[in-house]
């Protein structure tokens, strides 16, 4: 079983979240994603001022076996995307919670957050695949 950080909650679509006391969401995929996908070479960013609902496609990330959408888990405002991604997408590679997250929103609904999984439920999701 697949171990995953135990601060953050988990979508079946393999994105994760990590929200801030300011409410302030962080979301990335998961190291079961990009393990699957492979070497990523590039990454589509949301716009920064978009809003998004929960289950929306709100980026790409493409890798050497294919593309795939990230879906945000959770409803709100984008108030920032990470740059870095842009010049150094394989960032989601080596370091996909801490460095390789996608983008932050201002988050409009904390009971979204009730329809995620934890880190266990997530590997047993994940081990169900």
């Amino acid at each position: 079983m697949s171990k995953f950080p135990d601060d953050l909650k988990y979508a079946k679509s393999h994105e994760w979240v990590k929200v801030d006391e300011n409410g302030v969401a962080t979301i990335g995929i998961s190291s079961h994603a990009q393990s699957a996908l492979g070497d990523i070479v590039f990454v589509e960013l949301p716009e920064t001022g978009t809003t998004v609902n929960a289950k929306d496609e709100v980026a790409v990330v493409e890798s050497v076996k294919a593309a795939s959408d990230v879906y945000s888990p959770v409803s709100g405002e984008v108030i920032e995307v990470n740059e870095l991604l842009e010049d150094e997408p394989e960032t989601v590679n080596v370091s996909p919670y801490e460095n390789g997250w996608f983008y932050k929103l201002q988050l409009n609904d904390e009971a979204e957050l009730d329809e995620l999984m934890y880190a266990d439920a997530y590997a047993e999701h994940c081990d169900d695949e």
